[in-house]
């Protein structure tokens, strides 16, 4: 009788180790089926103000392709007297291709954008009406490249009568020299499948770095959706990188449409963007292109000043910008603490500038805080704006309170803000340790999804309770709205059910730690030590640094018994202190580390 050949492993396997993968494998193909949501939008129904529609952008990983894919799903929404009912189509669309989709501010239209893949062929702009592709433009890399639905440099923005979309797109490539075998050819003109011919890379170009990666300069561009012209934004600096584009209200101009966007400044060096808060930026206004013919435009522009205007002098960063629904202010986000301190990612603040029909007033608006940058916050108050992102429509029906998504502590929250007396409410249960992302809101509803590290993600449906002004301020009622997103095996939902989890407070220590409670000093002044210490890293040069710390950290305390460090004010003076000897220090250090490598 012949016996069984034992089995064969591979190299560096063994049956333990095999298991092992199998078990994984297999336990992953039960979490990867389960889908999260991209974005969504709430839409209003022309039919009935208690009926509304929802739509999800979903995206599903394809393990195969290793690639996501990405699909539509929509569901009809009847705001009854007891409770909001939820109504899904049966089944979703698949959307491959798709770069982004943007409603118009009526919701009767609907604007899809896909990139080519290889980001060489041509751009397709579609506008879809409720039944049918109503018009479908392909614009050529001559024209620009891929548009930017990045989030960051992204920037989509119908305008209010819904003929134009302003948005943000690569750069048209500049042309490159060809050569041949007698050296260069003048013109350059030739057919890129002409073997007796080659094109150079022209002039190098810096990028932005990670995911920006080969991706040229972002610049404006408007494109009339009935007749499918598209024109560039001039008045712009070359030195900037622009995005977050949006409409302007109407000016006393007439005719004259202007466009706000946000620009960072890269004179020097780019050296990345991504995460990193502390590059300064502005907010600009310029005029929109007038899509009439060649010659009045031409004309228009020959006697006019077109360059840009810098609306935000008056502070180092400033992005997000959002118009009120009256079109009276403009709000935006602001990292200037990232900015003034060198920090990557620092609280942020929130403020407001008020909109007039004159722009020639606006080189001296004054700009207002809404939400100041917090120092010191006490306990169980709300310990600064800490936001990275910001709906199109921010807006409650009341047109001057917004909701806005916001690190508290260690979870992520919702918050309504009123941009007119700064009132701050967090509008998530205060008992829950689930973090809250916002999708989509029309007035006096929210779409939100909370999740937590043991939990599958939850769809909520929040509904706005309005009390009579003597009860106190209004209250928000949440809904667990059973969904077909985030439907899971019996397997995961047996898995997670054996799992918990708890935030652990630890306390703040006394002495230099609760000096500088601002996050973001404290986080410049820690890595400007250690840089420090990397580049005199030898015994004597950390024995210079450490008797230089202790004669500040004596100055500290000087400083702290002198000012008492009783409100921000007094904080921030003695900060300013300690970055100016802590810039001697770096700058003595450096200068001695240098003697020493000579």
């Amino acid at each position: 009788m012949d016996t069984p050949k034992a089995t064969e492993f591979p190299s560096g396997l063994d049956e333990t180790t095999e298991q092992d993968y199998a078990s994984q494998s297999n336990l992953l193909l039960e979490f990867v089926p389960i889908p999260s949501i991209d974005a969504a939008c709430l839409l209003k129904s022309p039919r009935s103000d208690s009926e509304s529609q929802a739509m999800f952008a979903v995206s599903q990983p394809n393990l195969v392709a290793n690639k996501k894919r990405k699909f539509i799903l929509s569901s009809t929404i009847l705001n009854n007297a007891t409770s909001p009912a939820f109504y899904w189509s049966p089944f979703p669309v698949e959307m491959s291709g798709v770069a982004a989709m943007v409603p118009s501010p009526s919701a009767s239209k609907l604007l899809i954008i896909r990139n080519s893949d290889n980001n060489e062929g041509p751009s397709r702009f579609e506008i879809w009406t409720s039944s049918q592709l109503q018009r479908e433009f392909q614009i050529p890399q001559s024209v620009h490249g891929c548009v930017y639905t990045d989030g960051w440099f992204e920037g989509i923005s119908w305008n209010s009568d819904e003929t134009r979309v302003a948005y943000v797109a690569e750069e048209p490539a500049p042309a490159k020299p060809t050569f041949n075998d007698q050296g260069y050819k003048k013109g350059g003109a030739s057919n890129d499948k002409d073997c007796a011919t080659w094109k150079g890379q022209g002039e190098w170009e810096e990028d932005w770095g990670e995911t920006y990666a080969g991706k040229r300069q972002p610049a404006l561009f408007v494109i009339d959706i009935t007749s499918g012209d598209v024109q560039a934004v001039k008045g712009i600096d070359k030195s900037l990188s622009v995005g977050q584009v949006v409409w302007a209200p109407s000016t006393e101009e007439g005719s004259e449409k202007y466009l706000v966007f946000v620009g960072w400044s890269f004179e020097t060096r780019k050296l990345g963007i991504k995460y990193c808060y502390n590059r300064p930026c502005a907010l600009y206004a310029v005029k929109a292109p007038h899509h009439h013919s060649k010659a009045s435009e031409a004309k228009t522009r020959s006697t006019e000043d077109v360059q840009a205007l810098k609306l935000t002098k008056t502070i180092s960063s400033a992005f997000f910008p959002r118009f009120s629904p009256d079109g009276k202010f403009l709000v935006f986000l602001s990292a200037r603490s990232s900015v003034d301190s060198g920090a990557h990612s620092a609280t942020n603040s929130l403020h407001r500038l008020d909109w007039t029909s004159n722009m020639k007033q606006y080189e001296s608006a004054k700009v207002y805080d809404v939400i100041p940058v917090v120092m010191c916050a006490d306990d169980g108050c709300f310990p600064g704006l800490y936001c990275f992102s910001m709906l199109r429509d921010p807006w409650l029906s009341d047109g001057y309170t917004m909701i806005i998504q916001s690190i508290w502590h260690s979870n992520q929250v919702l918050i309504s803000v009123n941009v007119l007396s700064g009132e701050i409410l967090r509008i998530t249960p205060a008992d829950s340790n689930f973090s809250w992302s916002l999708l989509s809101l029309d007035g006096k509803n929210i779409l939100a999804v909370s999740s937590s590290p043991v939990d599958i993600p939850q769809l909520k449906y929040g509904t706005l309770v309005e009390k009579e002004k003597k009860t106190g301020n209004n209250e928000w009622s949440w809904l667990d709205v059973s969904n077909p997103i985030f439907k899971c095996s019996d397997k995961v939902t047996s898995l997670l059910s054996s799992l918990e989890f708890s935030i652990m407070k630890i306390p703040v220590k006394d002495g230099f730690e609760s000096l500088t409670k601002d996050t973001s000093f404290y986080n410049w002044y820690e890595s400007t030590i250690q840089g420090a210490l990397w580049m005199v890293s030898t015994t004597r040069a950390a024995a210079v640094m450490e008797a230089r710390m202790d004669a500040m950290e004596k100055q500290i305390a000087e400083l702290r018994a002198e000012f008492k460090a009783d409100n921000q004010e007094m904080m921030r003076q003695i900060q300013v202190a300690m970055a100016e000897k802590l810039d001697m220090v770096v700058v003595a250090l450096k200068e001695e580390a240098l003697t020493w490598f000579e």
